[in-house]
């Protein structure tokens, strides 16, 4: 079984008028409550007349990136210029940008600050174009719902789906006498399964790895285990942690025994992100939690399953990016000519499935590329039904080095201390603020 939750259709209505500053820095850009409308006279496909384009996105997803701008570049009259921005520099970037009337025509957003920038007004309001879209029940749902305001009006589509799912190495797994064709079912399972590949005490190699001081790999990788096991993360109004809870303790204490095990990669309990999945796609690593868009750049046969929970079920963090047409943009139309095409069977699956990223749209699921890879197949179904978290403070909260998450984490993890309840109260504190 897949966990997956709808939240209540009145949290943003609920929460609206506390969004107003909710991104720091960003005082003197567009006020909250959503961006200058798009003309609705914008023709279903855009415009293409040979206009160029800018577009930001942030360095993880830097290859799709490239991917999609190439292909719509080699296929049309306008042209995109794409600029890659670090990871830690982003959100920094786009504030700067904002604030001073610089954006780009085009950015992209990590699903976690949509509703924030949405709501400061960096997005144009492109319900007209969205709506107008008879595919739109096929979208995927958590980023356009991260992209609508309290007003339902909405503001970007997709860019790239970025999906935790569990690999693992299958090679590693034959030669620790584990079946390489099946995936550990709970968290018991991986944890012994970690410990098995341990156990083969090859030099270099560990049994599993994380990032334990990067507070946004753990809410990536962890929070579907909790989510699979049937309990929530957060309040309907992501004003309040539920991350004390019995299925969220179970989570802390089985890494707790695995870094106790030796079964984690020691360099995890420094990792900050940068370098989070490095030590699995080198092969040095038996399992791990993992983001599906590395999938095409894992140079070794693995296996690829939902995130298990406690007793069994699975889940995922439907992550990634949104993007959307920038309040100092004057070429909506043309803009809005690369979303739509970007949307297009050409673009999710001549582009995307064909270099096996997760695609956009359901109706484009079962696809050529995917019926060649069953991992593919299993990917874009825990797409569907995965859960995308959001709060008005969650990169304070969660995100942000030093956050009172991590703080909960490595409490539990490293120092093996009962502060859990005392830790998730303080990351409510963050949330209700």
């Amino acid at each position: 079984m897949i966990h997956t939750r709808r939240r209540a259709a009145g949290w943003r209505a609920a929460t609206a008028l506390l969004l107003t500053g909710a991104l720091v820095g960003l005082a003197g850009c567009a006020g909250a409550g959503g961006g200058t409308t798009a003309p609705e006279d914008i023709p279903a496909d855009g415009i293409d007349d040979g206009s160029t384009l800018t577009l930001w996105t942030r360095a993880p997803l830097e290859k799709q990136a490239n991917l999609l701008v190439d292909a719509y570049n080699a296929t049309h009259e306008n042209q995109v210029e794409l600029t890659v921005v670090p990871n830690d520099d982003y959100v920094a970037k786009v504030g700067a940008a904002a604030g001073s009337g610089g954006l780009p025509d085009l950015f992209a957003a990590d699903i976690v600050y949509v509703p924030n920038w949405v709501e400061q007004g960096l997005f144009q309001d492109l319900s007209a174009q969205i709506d107008g879209l008879d595919y739109k029940d096929e979208i995927n749902q958590g980023h356009l719902s991260a992209g609508t305001d309290a007003e339902g009006r909405e503001h970007v589509l997709p860019f790239v789906l970025d999906l935790s799912m569990l690999f693992w190495n299958k090679e590693l797994f034959a030669e620790a006498g584990l079946d390489p064709d099946k995936a550990p079912a709970t968290l018991a399972e991986y944890a012994d399964a970690a410990k098995q590949i341990q156990a083969l005490g090859k030099e270099g190699v560990y049994g599993t790895a994380t990032g334990l001081n990067c507070g946004g790999c753990l809410v990536f990788t962890w929070f579907p285990s909790i989510w699979a096991s049937g309990e929530e993360v957060l309040s309907d109004d992501g004003r309040e942690s539920l991350l004390a809870n019995d299925a969220a303790k179970e989570v802390y204490d089985t890494w707790r025994d695995l870094w106790e095990a030796g079964a984690v990669l020691p360099s995890s309990q420094d990792e900050a992100g940068p370098t989070w999945t490095a030590g699995f796609t080198e092969g040095n690593v038996g399992l791990m939690f993992y983001p599906a868009t590395l999938l095409s750049s894992t140079p070794f046969d693995t296996g690829v399953a939902g995130i298990p929970g406690v007793d069994g079920g699975a889940s995922t963090f439907v992550g990634g990016d949104g993007i959307g047409v920038s309040k100092d943009s004057e070429q909506s139309a043309q803009a809005w000519n690369f979303l739509t095409w970007m949307m297009s069977e050409e673009a999710q699956v001549e582009v995307l499935a064909k270099n096996n990223d997760v695609v956009s749209r359901a109706d484009f699921a079962d696809n050529e590329y995917a019926a060649e890879d069953p991992r593919l197949v299993t990917i874009n179904e825990v797409a569907s039904e995965g859960d995308t978290p959001v709060a008005l403070n969650f990169q304070q909260a969660f995100n942000a080095p030093g956050s009172p998450w991590l703080t909960l984490v490595r409490n539990a993890v490293l120092q093996g201390t009962d502060t859990v309840d005392a830790d998730n109260e303080a990351i409510t504190e963050i949330l209700a603020q």
